[in-house]
């Protein structure tokens, strides 16, 4: 019993004196904030303290993903910053005034016969550090093309916006969905 005590006295003396940074995170309550030390193993580069914003940011992206569906991106253009950058899955990165972007955009959706998306959760968050509000949404898109091919895949869209509240950065990921099982 001696040797337990021992061991978990130096593992907690051990923990008190990391050289390792500290990270603040702040957690919104209904009647105080929490703040908790985190550390971290890795620099976080971009920030670690984020909040839950306002749902309009959610809902704007959903506009637009409704808008991809019917296959007309010019309905929401005005949620766009004057100009923009756009990281897509396929790794391109299209960055520009925005009717240029859309428009490259808007001939991407012009291939497709049809788009359907799921959206299995949208979050919007605020970085308390950097004062940028954020947008997160998960879903599946099956797409048909011209020619009747269909595509299913799983995204997961990171969107930014700026202190006027438009979109001026996406980043998309894509991971293609198993084939149906037979």
């Amino acid at each position: 019993m001696k040797k337990i005590l021992i061991m978990v006295a130096v593992v907690i003396l051990s923990a008190c004196n990391s050289n390792e940074p500290k990270v603040e995170l702040m957690q919104s309550g209904s009647d105080s904030t929490k703040i908790a030390d985190v550390t971290y193993p890795y620099e976080i580069m971009y920030s670690s303290k984020f909040e839950i914003a306002d749902p309009k940011y959610g809902k704007m992206i959903l506009d637009l993903w409704k808008d991809w569906d019917n296959g007309d991106l010019s309905a929401h253009k005005d949620n766009f910053a004057d100009s923009l950058e756009m990281h897509t899955a396929d790794g391109s990165i299209m960055s520009g005034m925005r009717d240029s972007v859309l428009a490259i955009a808007q001939g991407s959706r012009n291939t497709l016969a049809s788009a359907v998306s799921r959206v299995h959760s949208v979050t919007a968050l605020k970085s308390i550090d950097k004062d940028d509000n954020w947008a997160l949404v998960w879903g599946m898109e099956t797409d048909t093309d011209k020619k009747g091919k269909v595509d299913s895949f799983y995204l997961q869209e990171t969107w930014r916006f700026n202190k006027a509240d438009k979109i001026d950065r996406l980043y998309q990921f894509r991971q293609n969905s198993p084939p149906a099982k037979k």
